[in-house]
């Protein structure tokens, strides 16, 4: 058998069929972590699979990338349990650097829950040892919180918090401390005041939901959630608004979830609205003239971000959307989809509207505009003698290009004086590289990037 012979590379293609950008492992890690919902399914992959990516991908790179990557998606995209599986492989990569894995784990773990599920995920294939860093940095977790902390969040499972405090043997550091993990350890922690607690005790909805929102007791996610729920309980319409405006704790809300509570309650989306928007309304223009362009194909439409959710792609790059027009000193929104019987896009403008009202205006033009594949070489094609004088082109997107031949996507005109495109998807392979700034995940924080990035240096 003759093996003195040159092996061809793979071409990359995207799932429908177009060239894709050849991507270094760095590249596919950041892609598959930064807008993804842990063993949630996809439109073109099942969550099994971008999970199994996640591990493969972040056991061959260095420790230090991983853990930051893990830190970022946290901190920074709000996402919980994929940051929480990247910590799984850093706790056997990261062996043998000085504090790395339990400064790490420390940083990362926000709330008290994510202790005990930590450790589960770790366990998944089974039970094994935690290693030493892994356990140090769980155990200085617990400091983070008080006593209702951890009281409202240690909830039945497989793993519960005392199983971890044990496992770690965390050291207390002041008595009051003490106090409390002693309590925890032996169920004794007082129930906190939660609306989950409240009514499953038999408290009346109503008399519970006042009482938590006058004394500024539910979180703000919470309060989204459920507010189908209180207008049809009754509660005050005043305490709700007011609630709803003053957005404590609304800093870790996704963009799309305002969008889902103001479907699910559509008397209080002039509310939603306002609080979705106030905080842009301080928030330092992005100078010039802007092109904003969202995906609105086929696939952005098709599976629910969460299981718990019937929030999709589209509605998440809707909120981007919106949120990207408030940010620009003077934006240009389209929206774009085509045929994929004749190949062809489709891309037109959208109103000028704001807010809610745009979301609603630009999730409605999947159908006008064919629903099939986003083109972008075409799009860009049919873009640029309109706007050549553009400061900055963003598109929202899932990658998943149906350009061939000609319309190859990675030659597509990258015009803007400034070029951006935000994947809001977890696909193995996409398209926005190259000339492109490319960054993924569905928080406003990819637009609060492209603030930093275009601030002049010192």
């Amino acid at each position: 058998m003759k093996i003195n012979l040159f092996k061809r590379k793979a071409k990359q293609r995207t799932h429908e069929g177009a060239p894709a950008a050849a991507l270094t492992d760095a590249q596919r890690l950041r892609r598959s972590v930064l807008a993804a919902m842990l063993w949630e399914d996809e439109f073109y992959e099942d969550g099994e699979t971008i999970s199994a990516r996640i591990v493969a991908l972040a056991s061959k790179l260095d420790p230090e990338f991983v853990a930051m990557l893990a830190i970022e998606a946290r901190t920074k995209m709000n996402l919980r349990h994929v940051p929480l599986l990247l910590l799984t492989v850093l706790a056997k990569t990261g062996a043998g650097r000085e504090k790395l894995v339990a400064n790490t784990v420390t940083a990362v773990v926000q709330r008290a829950d994510e202790i005990a599920e930590l450790v589960a995920i770790y366990w998944r294939n089974g039970k094994k040892p935690l290693p030493a860093q892994f356990k140090k940095g769980l155990a200085a977790a617990f400091g983070k919180f008080d006593a209702y902390q951890l009281a409202k969040y240690d909830r039945p499972g497989p793993v519960r918090l005392r199983d971890v405090l044990f496992l770690t043997h965390a050291k207390p550091k002041a008595e009051a401390e003490a106090e409390t993990w002693r309590k925890l350890a032996e169920n004794e922690l007082d129930s906190p005041d939660t609306w989950e607690v409240a009514l499953s005790a038999g408290a009346d909805k109503r008399e519970t939901f006042e009482r938590l929102l006058k004394d500024g007791k539910l979180g703000y996610l919470a309060l989204l959630r459920n507010l189908r729920g209180m207008a049809e309980a009754g509660v005050e319409e005043a305490l709700i608004k007011r609630a709803i405006l003053e957005r404590k704790g609304a800093g870790r809300v996704l963009p799309f979830r305002f969008v889902a509570a103001a479907k699910a309650a559509p008397r209080f989306e002039p509310e939603i609205d306002q609080a979705m928007l106030a905080s842009l309304g301080q928030a330092p223009k992005l100078k010039g003239k802007s092109l904003v362009i969202i995906d609105v194909s086929g696939s952005m439409y098709h599976g629910a971000v969460s299981k718990r959710s019937d929030m999709n792609r589209a509605l998440a790059a809707c909120a981007l959307g919106a949120i990207a027009r408030e940010l620009c000193e003077k934006p240009f929104v389209y929206a774009t989809a085509g045929s994929d019987a004749t190949r062809v896009h489709q891309t037109k403008q959208v109103p000028a509207r704001r807010g809610m009202a745009l979301v609603d205006a630009i999730y409605g033009m999947c159908k006008p505009l064919g629903g099939g594949g986003i083109f972008l070489n075409q799009v860009m094609r049919y873009l640029e003698p309109k706007h050549r004088d553009v400061d900055r082109v963003i598109v929202i997107t899932d990658e998943q290009d149906c350009g061939i031949g000609d319309d190859n996507p990675l030659k597509a005109p990258a015009f803007g004086k400034r070029n951006y495109l935000i994947n809001v998807a977890s696909f193995r392979n996409g398209v926005g590289y190259g000339p492109w700034v490319h960054l993924d995940g569905f928080s406003e924080a990819v637009l609060a990037y492209i603030a930093e990035y275009e601030k002049p240096l010192d």
